[in-house]
């Protein structure tokens, strides 16, 4: 049994394992050279639970005209944002029409979103 546990192991390889020396003679493990930059990973982290509560904030609070509005504005849904023109001329209204959809739905966003906010 030892010998079939022992064979398994044998390929493992732990991040804190010296893989080589450096120019001036220091030891290198695998974990030097991955860069596991912990601050960035909480960031990103939590940006991306930033993002999916501001998706929906979007879904519970805003029509559906705001939400198309914003989410073309701001290449939400595909990653393109297009000018308030372009929305204009897609939706069929007028760009000051898009404009103050836009500027509504993001006050409404605004005050959902506020960290002071209180429950009443």
């Amino acid at each position: 049994m030892q010998i079939r546990s022992s064979k398994k192991s044998q390929n493992e390889v732990f991040l804190q394992d010296p893989i080589g020396v450096d120019k001036e003679g220091n030891e290198i493990a695998l974990i030097d050279l991955l860069g596991n930059d912990s601050e960035s990973v909480v960031e990103e982290v939590e940006l991306k639970m930033q993002v999916k509560k501001l998706y929906n904030k979007m879904r519970e609070v805003l029509k559906k005209r705001e939400k198309t509005v914003l989410e073309l504005r701001y290449g939400l849904a595909n990653g393109g944002s297009k000018t308030q023109r372009e929305i204009a001329k897609m939706l069929g209204i007028s760009r000051s029409y898009v404009s103050r959809i836009e500027k509504k739905a993001i006050k409404k966003l605004n005050k959902e979103l506020k960290p002071d906010k209180c429950i009443r």
